[in-house]
């Protein structure tokens, strides 16, 4: 990146510079002409001095103008020339915008290109909280600046100058009192900016600390609740903040006293404009149209000073804020451009041998965490590290994720320190034990490492395609990549496959070996699709659920689950659900809103049970304020009646203080809602609190029917209603197949069901859509919606998926199960008998199914060698095979 700010500008913004100045230039002809205006409308036009009527107008013959007239003709030129100078002003603030938008989108993406290419050490030195705000907003005024860098200047002194001329032409000696104070006021006012300027670096600093402290505290959220350190969290920040705010009062101070400066110098201009032009006036020597033209020139005279002080102010501070943007972004040891964007026209295969001679790496402070490391790793090859310090970074080393202090690394006769990361990103595979899962789908984490450039372009539709092509012409001109996020970027020859369908073979492949497909295929039940957007999938879910509605009629398993049928109450679901018969698309027909909807309530009307809700309410709240009076918040109860929780209680406390049952009609809307929302929540077999009678229950079958048939045409999408033969849009797949819910109070009701589940299933060939539906799960940020086990297997699965010639595992299992573990070394090592495999192991024992083993102790290499002998030497993996204790 440029290390100036002018350089950087002229570089990447020359012709658009040059448009605005030439632009400015050009504005200064016709603003002289709007400067002398008002001195004509005031002189001939009012007064008519010097002009004798009727005028000649271009002295042609061809119109003459009375008094009137003239004047008429004075003001409509002086608003021509108001149109053009503002037109003028129009024109080069949108070229300004666009200049500066184009550069400021430049400059945040070349910063988060230097994050890309960043080492990784920087980033234990750096936190998030620094770095983000820099891209996002401390760049921010940059962007401003570069587009009015020149122009500002030029046109702003421009309009001063001919303003200046004005006035000189007009009367010198005010010419000059007008600008008498401009030099006092230029030599103190940049001295007291630069002092502004100083202390808004130091709130900058400051509030770059509040953020990481901030992003500190939620990424250690569970520590400061576990040690009641919430109070030192808050000691701590109060004294960030107040640093910030005596920060900021000293900032106003001096802010308002350039204002005030600035303010008083102004208005010093007419007091010299009123003293002597009026003696003048009085003397015979001036006329009162100088007066006004000069009173007016020097209130136009104000806005670009000020814009001048401003740019100058401006100026000082963007620069200090690019030199100090600059050298973050630079940091020691940092890759090349050309080694991420680099596409070598034959790519060299890493299918071979590895050779590490001398290889040495230091940490920040210069101590050896890796020292003489020399070993020759054969091709293919198993290999298991195990023993202290330095394996991890070993494995980076490999990786090239970490650079080394010296020496040298060469796989299949390849120095890996001259191939670019196009190479080693992609022939290369590498987990670490916390590996990073992206805020996207679970199948686009999946695929991650195969999409490296976009390889079939997307169709697009004519109005498309126009879009897209400005939004590239843009993209280009800001100095970005044209690459279309949306276009096909997987890449399935670097998988071994041909199609998707050989992709997704290979990547339920890798999710079985990573021990994953069972956690996928679970998120896949619990989601839902879209029937026309994959008929086929909706089809076989159908023949799934009646498929398994035939297994329901075995006598053991046919009181397991109520199945949906319109014509009966279904005790084991809500009422809401009993009552629409269906499930809300959207929030209009949620639960909670239900009691507030008009459309239900007329369906509880025209059936009788209105009020009958509102009752029924509160004898639920009464019960559970009762039950619950005396309960701690993680009682058992606060589940089975998940309807009402411990933070709800004191309101529901409140409302029957409030409420008798012989006036509850009375009680205002929101209670009665709060109140009416309660029986909608009701499950009849789980709760069990004696309300809805038989009576009660067939009134809401005739509820069910009238809300069907009454429901507004507008909100026909807002409801997926049961129907045997149809997909249900809204409910997950497992509650399509299941069609009902599971009784309540049936032993081991849910694990009889899941089974037979799964043998349906497996049966119809169902289980590899549904882990394709799971794969379409979002994940959340860094993979919060998964726990961290499923992040690492998905981290491995998404190693293997990409079939790289090394794959290189640093204690990637290590928060595994000790079951899963084992699975997934037994599956990983079977899979890479016919390549490479470098894993860093926390138990010898885990070693014995690999080719050779690899012992370090305090970064250096002790022991190589195959499992077989290793075990039979003395030394330290036989220390580490006995057991201890």
């Amino acid at each position: 990146m440029e290390k100036s700010l002018y350089r950087f500008i002229l570089k990447h913004s020359l012709k658009q510079q040059v448009i605005i100045v030439l632009l400015s230039l050009a504005s200064f002809i016709p603003y002289y002409y709007y400067l002398s205006m008002p001195k004509a409308i005031v002189n001939q036009g009012i007064e008519g001095k010097d002009i004798s009527f009727p005028v000649d107008l271009f002295s042609l013959g061809w119109v003459s103008l009375d008094h009137t007239e003239y004047l008429l003709v004075l003001c409509f030129a002086f608003l021509a020339l108001v149109v053009v100078q503002q037109g003028f002003k129009y024109a080069i603030n949108v070229f300004q915008g666009i200049a500066g938008e184009r550069m400021l989108r430049r400059l945040r993406y070349l910063l988060y290109a230097q994050i890309l290419r960043f080492p990784l050490p920087t980033f234990r030195r750096t936190s998030q909280g620094e770095i983000i705000p820099m891209v996002v907003a401390e760049v921010e005024p940059v962007g401003g600046f570069i587009g009015e860098s020149f122009a500002l200047p030029i046109f702003q002194g421009g309009m001063l100058l001919v303003i200046f001329t004005f006035l000189l032409i007009q009367n010198p000696l005010m010419a000059l009192a007008a600008v008498s104070l401009y030099p006092i006021q230029f030599y103190f006012v940049p001295k007291m900016q630069a002092k502004v300027r100083a202390l808004g670096r130091e709130r900058i600093k400051n509030q770059r600390r509040i953020s990481d402290r901030i992003g500190e505290s939620i990424s250690g959220i569970t520590e400061v609740h576990a040690h009641d350190a919430s109070n030192r969290m808050l000691a701590e920040f109060s004294r960030r903040l107040g640093f910030s705010y005596w920060i900021r009062v000293e900032i106003f101070q001096r802010k308002f006293m350039i204002k005030f400066l600035n303010n008083f110098i102004q208005q010093l201009g007419p007091f010299f404009f009123y003293t002597i032009g009026g003696y003048l006036v009085i003397r015979g020597s001036m006329d009162v149209g100088t007066i006004v033209a000069a009173v007016n020139a020097h209130k136009e005279m104000a806005a670009p000073w000020k814009e001048l002080l401003n740019h100058y102010q401006t100026r000082e501070d963007v620069k200090q804020k690019y030199d100090q943007v600059i050298s973050q972004f630079e940091p020691e040891g940092m890759r090349a451009p050309n080694d991420q964007h680099e596409e070598p026209e034959n790519p060299p295969s890493l299918a071979g041998p590895i050779a590490v001679s001398g290889l040495a790496l230091s940490d920040d402070q210069g101590h050896p965490v890796l020292e003489g490391v020399n070993v020759t790793i054969p091709w293919p090859a198993r290999v298991a590290v195990v023993g202290g310090e330095g394996r991890d970074e070993f494995l980076q080393l490999m990786a090239r994720t970490l650079a080394p202090t010296r020496g040298k690394i060469t796989i299949n006769s390849h120095n890996l320190a001259n191939l670019p990361e196009t190479v080693t990103g992609r022939r290369l595979g590498y987990v670490s034990s916390s590996a990073y899962i992206f805020n996207t789908t679970l199948g686009d984490n999946l695929l991650f490492g195969l999409r490296h450039r976009p390889l079939v372009p997307r169709k697009l539709k004519p109005e498309e395609l126009r879009r897209y092509e400005r939004e590239r012409r843009e993209a280009l001109a800001s100095g970005n990549t044209d690459f279309d996020p949306d276009a096909d970027w997987t890449d399935y020859a670097a998988a071994g496959v041909k199609n998707q369908d050989e992709l997704r073979a290979v990547a339920i492949d890798a999710l079985r070996a990573a021990a994953f497909d069972e956690d996928v295929y679970q998120i896949g039940m619990r989601g839902t699709i879209d029937p026309e957007r994959h008929p086929e999938v909706a089809a076989r879910v159908l023949e799934a659920r009646r498929a398994f509605r035939s297994r329901l009629s075995d006598g053991a398993l046919a009181d397991l689950v109520e199945s949906w049928d319109p014509a009966r109450y279904n005790s084991n679901a809500t009422v809401a659900e009993n009552l629409m018969f269906g499930t809300a698309r959207n929030g209009i027909y949620h639960e909670d809103n239900l009691a507030r909807d008009s459309h239900v309530l007329s369906v509880l009307d025209q059936v009788g049970l209105r009020r009958r809700f509102l009752e029924i309410g509160h004898e639920v709240a009464t019960t559970m304020v009762e039950l619950f009076a005396d309960l701690p918040p993680d009682h058992e109860f606060f589940q089975q009646f998940s309807f009402i929780s411990s933070e709800d209680l004191p309101e529901y406390k409140d409302i029957l203080v409030r409420a008798r049952p012989d006036t509850l009609e009375q009680l205002s809307e929101p209670d009665r809602y709060r109140l009416m929302s309660l029986p909608f929540k009701l499950v009849l077999a789980r709760h069990r609190l004696g309300h809805f009678n038989e009576e009660e229950r067939q009134a809401i079958l005739r509820a069910r029917e009238i809300f069907a048939r009454t429901l507004p045409p507008s909100r026909r999408d807002a409801i997926a209603f049961f129907d045997p033969e149809t997909f249900t849009v809204s409910s997950s797949i497992v509650d399509n197949i299941l069609f009902g819910r599971v009784a309540y109070g049936q032993a081991q009701a849910q694990e009889k069901i899941g089974r037979v589940i799964g043998d349906v299933v497996e049966q119809l060939g169902l289980r590899e859509p549904i882990i394709e539906v799971g794969m379409q799960f979002e994940v959340g940020i860094a993979g919060a919606r998964l726990n961290a086990a499923q992040r690492q297997k998905l981290a491995i699965a998404r190693a293997l998926v990409k079939n790289p010639d090394w794959l290189l595992l640093s204690e990637a299992t290590a928060s595994l199960d000790p079951r899963s573990h084992d699975m997934v070394v037994k599956a990983i090592v079977g899979a890479r008998g016919e390549s490479g495999l470098i894993w860093s192991l926390q138990r010898a024992s885990d070693c014995q199914g690999f080719d050779m083993v690899l012992v370090m102790e305090h970064g250096r290499i002790v022991q190589f060698g195959p499992f077989a002998d290793l075990q039979n030497q003395p030394g330290r993996f036989r220390e580490m095979l006995a057991p201890t204790g």
